[in-house]
């Protein structure tokens, strides 16, 4: 990996990022991400936030429910507190550029390094002659979605790490092999504090997700306070008390789990969590995470459905974000396809 220097790459700080549209948002996404995005807006750097509708379709998606769950992630970001005046929201398919770029970006990686990639193989399964080629050069767009905003910090997760570090393969790639040293910049993750990492409720081993079968896994952005409060008392939970110390949650993961859901919706540090709550039973913890839980996001959850309930802002937020990241994105694939050679008028 070719290390970058302040001399390589001169442009402004940027930050990118998005959440693909398919299935409903949980609470996973909230604390992982859509709080984080909030804060981020107030750093100074512009922000672009798409929704990642070319990736969804890597998987089948059912035409009818896509454009509706587009929708439903944007509103997801406005009403966590996204302001379209700061950052830039925008459908990811509304942008040409992003398929152009990508094509090109798929003439510049090798195969040998998307065989590398884990989250392939890991989705893929046993049935890789199956999937779809863009499951396959995911990662390419990934980096095409990034490099278009020559976007210099990407909030990344445990599970994004190598994509990122495809991102500035193929970056430094570009830039050696075209003779342009510093056109684009080697991507950083983003570790503006510690994403927590929330897992399911019924398997304190598996991470939170939408493509679980069972709801009961996930607090969904969209429930209510009645189903908040089930779902939180039906969490998978063992016998002994919470511990004194965070060492202590090192072999209970369920616990380890509800104990860090508290923390993040709080502002605490597990540490707080425990010296309030160490040695009580979940019979007294699980009824005070679940106050919390509904509390926070109950103004959240409103919003959406306010939102939701008529899409015409919605619509006009995506329609002006679209714009606006065309007018970055656009000069940038030009200029890609001059530097690459193909003919212009």
């Amino acid at each position: 990996m070719t290390d970058q220097t302040p001399a390589e790459y001169t442009g402004p700080r940027r930050i990118l990022s998005g959440i693909q549209a398919s299935g409903a948002l949980h609470l996973g996404n909230y604390l992982g991400a859509l709080k984080r995005f909030t804060q981020l807006q107030d750093t100074g750097a512009p922000c672009f936030l798409f929704v990642a509708d070319l990736h969804a379709i890597t998987v089948w998606q059912d035409p009818a429910l896509l454009t509706a769950q587009t929708r439903e992630i944007a509103a997801a970001y406005l009403a966590s507190g996204l302001d379209p005046a700061k950052s830039v929201i925008f459908p990811q398919s509304a942008v040409r550029a992003h398929s152009e770029l990508a094509w090109i970006f798929n003439c510049v990686a090798r195969l040998g390094w998307l065989d590398r990639m884990t989250q392939f193989k890991e989705k893929s399964g046993k049935h890789k002659e199956r999937s779809s080629v863009g499951l396959y050069t995911y990662p390419v767009l990934q980096a095409a979605d990034i490099l278009l905003y020559k976007a210099t910090e990407v909030p990344t997760g445990e599970d994004q790490k190598q994509h990122l570090e495809l991102t500035r393969d193929i970056a430094a790639k570009f830039n050696n092999d075209f003779g342009v040293p510093g056109f684009f910049p080697l991507p950083e993750p983003l570790t503006q504090g510690p994403a927590p990492r929330v897992m399911s409720l019924r398997d304190g081993a598996a991470k939170m997700s939408k493509s679980d079968p069972s709801d009961q896994s996930r607090i969904n952005l969209t429930d209510d306070a009645d189903s908040i409060v089930a779902k939180v008392r039906k969490a998978k939970t063992d016998p002994e008390p919470l511990p004194e110390t965070v060492e202590g949650l090192d072999a209970r993961p369920e616990a380890k789990n509800l104990v860090t859901i508290y923390a993040a919706l709080a502002d605490m540090t597990r540490e707080q969590v425990l010296a309030q709550y160490g040695g009580q039973g979940f019979g007294a913890f699980k009824p005070a995470l679940a106050e919390l839980a509904v509390a926070s996001m109950a103004p959240v959850t409103a919003e959406m459905r306010r939102l939701m309930a008529d899409t015409a802002e919605i619509d006009r937020v995506l329609k002006d974000g679209a714009e606006r990241a065309a007018e970055i994105a656009d000069p940038v694939v030009d200029e890609v396809k001059k530097i690459v050679g193909f003919w212009r008028a």
